[in-house]
């Protein structure tokens, strides 16, 4: 599903830029810009559906580029990821934090940048799909496209409010939003955290989200992201207990 987010990369550094854009291919349609001045005509020409810009950059850095797009009216509601170091996240960037989608550390780790960014690209994959369904209130997918941790993921950062239904081989899981948080979960007699984790290894299925459905019952006791910690934690621990199990018979 998210292959269908046109990403504009900007660095001038033509070696992280490649290495990048490789990183990124596997889940997005990756252009590649050298130039900030270069990369602010090019999303007016052809808007993307994100940015993604290092911050150190001659002619027009990061901040100027954020700065432009947000100032006209064609460019201001494009997501942007600004890359740039600790120092300058925290000094020189601060102003922007209301602004800019995320900030990726610099120097990073090529495969945990790919894995931060591929979330916004999901997100931002949702909304799409949501906008091009106008009058529909119900979002349909596989989980072939976009598996359940992506999926609740995307939710959560972006705040939404609606009712996700997965289903896989006639099993069906119910799981409602508030805000992004999911406040409560029904799958085969169960209910809450245990539901929730059940359900984070399917691979399999389709999904639903109805964006108008919602749940006033509270049956979790964790926030999105501690739900899905913990689940990874059960189902690492789970794996490692059959791989033992496999090793002494």
């Amino acid at each position: 599903m998210p292959a269908n987010i046109k990403v504009l990369l900007v660095d001038d550094n033509p070696m992280v830029l490649e290495m990048l854009r490789q990183a990124l291919a596997q889940f997005s349609s990756v252009s590649t810009i050298t130039d900030g001045a270069d990369a602010l005509l090019k999303a007016i020409d052809d808007p993307p559906d994100l940015v993604i810009s290092d911050y150190t950059m001659e002619t027009m850095d990061g901040k100027q580029l954020v700065q432009k797009l947000k100032s006209r009216n064609t460019t201001a509601n494009i997501p942007v990821i600004l890359m740039a170091s600790k120092t300058d996240i925290t000094e020189k960037l601060k102003i922007l934090q209301d602004t800019v989608e995320d900030f990726i550390e610099k120097p990073f780790f090529l495969k945990e940048a790919a894995a931060r960014i591929k979330k916004v690209v999901d997100k931002i994959s949702l909304e799409k799909m949501a906008r091009e369904a106008p009058g529909e209130s119900v979002l349909r997918g596989s989980l072939a496209q976009m598996n359940v941790l992506d999926l609740l993921q995307s939710l959560d950062m972006g705040h939404k409010t609606c009712a996700l239904t997965l289903i896989n081989n006639g099993d069906k899981c119910h799981l409602f939003f508030r805000d992004g948080q999911i406040n409560h979960a029904a799958y085969a007699g169960m209910k809450g955290d245990d539901a929730v984790y059940k359900v984070l290894s399917w691979t399999g299925g389709n999904f639903e989200i109805n964006f108008n459905g919602s749940s006033n019952e509270q049956t979790t006791t964790r926030s999105t992201q501690g739900l899905l910690l913990e689940g990874l934690r059960l189902l690492d621990e789970s794996n490692r207990d059959a791989e033992e199990n496999v090793l002494e018979a």
